[in-house]
């Protein structure tokens, strides 16, 4: 793979909550862990805690416990990711644009470890928040990635980069 992926919280869940559940499109779950096998798909360590932070979404943190291989999740503890971190938290909070609460909220999450992590390896961030750059009661992904000159792409990006193909299963209709 010329490019590695790295997967925010949100993709996994809205995966999962909205259009691609395991009990009728596994294949999305099957693509991701062989996508990543491939050298492709990744995320990081601090997204991992996100998920199993949830365990009302039960299959989804099964999956995450017992399918996705460990070295899935990249470790935020290197000295350039947290440099890089460090980097992107000074912007934050000196960005008179943000509410202080959305300042809180975002160095309390994984999406700041995300783009550090993203622009240390030259990684391209997937997420499904849209740019908000006026906002000033949230800080968007996109709009943190776009001031460090990280790439930033959404799901339906990545299925048609990664040339995904959902097989039929079940019952001829």
């Amino acid at each position: 793979m010329d490019r590695i992926y790295l997967v925010d919280t949100n993709v996994f869940i809205t995966a999962r909550d909205q259009y691609y559940s395991f009990r009728i499109c596994p294949g999305f779950w099957d693509g991701i862990i062989q996508y990543h096998q491939k050298g492709g798909i990744f995320s990081i360590e601090r997204v991992r805690r996100e998920l199993l932070a949830r365990p009302t979404t039960e299959d989804l943190f099964q999956w995450v416990k017992t399918e996705l291989p460990s070295k899935f999740f990249f470790s935020s503890y290197s000295d350039e990711v947290m440099q890089a971190y460090d980097e992107i938290m000074l912007w934050v909070n000196q960005n008179p644009q943000y509410f202080k609460r959305a300042k809180l909220k975002f160095g309390r999450g994984a999406d700041g470890w995300l783009v550090a992590c993203a622009w240390v390896k030259s990684a391209v961030v997937v997420t499904n928040e849209a740019s908000a750059p006026a906002a000033k009661k949230v800080i968007k992904i996109p709009d943190v990635c776009s001031q460090f000159g990280v790439r930033c792409e959404d799901t339906f990006s990545i299925l048609s980069i990664f040339s995904f193909i959902f097989g039929r299963q079940g019952n001829d209709i």
